[in-house]
């Protein structure tokens, strides 16, 4: 099934991204594609046509690279979503690539206290499984593998750095429903802001449009976390998260919790109701758990694969 979108996903975007003849000819030549071959495009050519990336005057990484990097995040929110809800995760079909495909440390099945919890979690899981499918389809051969994960200490480290707990203490995520809303909090928000601090950086608009929706799916995944936390009067954690995501993507106080004097605040949006943006790196510091310029730690202990692998300096 997915081959046969492959297929179809890249002439769709060889067509639509022919607003003018120089996007067309761009297009095929990062492709390696003529007339001729364009009928016969495969998975590989997929991934040709995403690592050809661009020209010589596009600044920035190509888009193969821009998408890889999100595989990276899909692959740690599906691991973290689907460990919770079944008990197992991806696949090992799913997570092959290039790149050192890594190991997956920490998850077990959370005992969810409400059914609607439960549901919740379930539908995200299936849309974080279809988001690392599609992307390594849409990829093709330039997809990267799952880097090492780590769902057992990277979280303590986070939940310590936080104030939630004190040092010494322990956060599991999975040990019941409101932790495991806690744990989903750190990556959600997270999510939103990667791809919308991403959208400047694909220049091919089939590719664009495909990252918005799965930008508009992250936003109701957060804003649906967002909800319940507050619904349960977890306001309190879920800022210190927010606080600690501030302090290590730098210096500007960006990032909002889920109240705002004394109000619920459940789209975390500028004065023009917009979403704030993080660059690859700022996203990198908090997935590393880390202020500084550094290509490894926390939830990825030896780095994600492709070609953005470095955070930010901010510390």
């Amino acid at each position: 099934m997915f081959e046969g979108f492959a297929r179809s996903f890249v002439n769709d975007a060889i067509g639509r991204s022919a607003e003018n003849a120089v996007d067309r000819r761009r297009f095929l030549r990062a492709a390696g594609l003529t007339g001729a071959g364009i009928a016969g495009i495969s998975v590989a050519g997929a991934g040709t046509a995403f690592a050809g990336g661009g020209d010589d005057d596009q600044d920035g990484p190509s888009d193969a690279a821009v998408l890889n990097f999100a595989l990276n995040l899909e692959y740690l929110e599906a691991e973290f979503y689907l460990r919770a809800v079944t008990g197992e995760g991806l696949k090992d079909s799913q997570v092959d690539g290039a790149g050192e495909r890594g190991a997956v440390r920490g998850g077990r099945k959370v005992r969810f206290e409400s059914t609607l919890g439960r549901q919740y979690a379930e539908e995200i899981a299936d849309d974080e499984r279809a988001h690392v499918d599609f992307l390594r389809s849409a990829l093709g051969d330039a997809k990267v593998a799952r880097p090492e994960i780590d769902l057992d200490e990277a979280f303590t480290a986070a939940a310590v750095a936080a104030g939630v707990i004190g040092k010494g203490e322990e956060f599991d995520p999975f040990a019941d429903e409101n932790s495991f809303l806690l744990g989903a909090f750190i990556f959600e928000d997270v999510g939103v802001t990667a791809y919308k601090g991403a959208a400047p950086l694909v220049s091919n608009k089939t590719f664009l449009e495909a990252a918005a929706g799965i930008l508009a799916v992250e936003a109701y995944h957060a804003g649906l976390i967002r909800t319940v936390l507050l619904s349960k009067g977890l306001e309190d954690p879920a800022g210190k998260i927010s606080d600690a995501r501030d302090s290590l993507d730098g210096g500007s106080d960006l990032d909002q919790g889920i109240v705002t004097g004394g109000t619920a605040n459940i789209v975390p949006a500028d004065d023009n109701g917009i979403a704030f943006s993080r660059t690859p790196g700022q996203v990198l510091n908090i997935a590393y758990l880390n202020p500084a310029a550094v290509t490894e730690g926390g939830f990825f202990p030896a780095g994600v694969n492709g070609e953005v692998t470095t955070s930010d300096a901010n510390g």
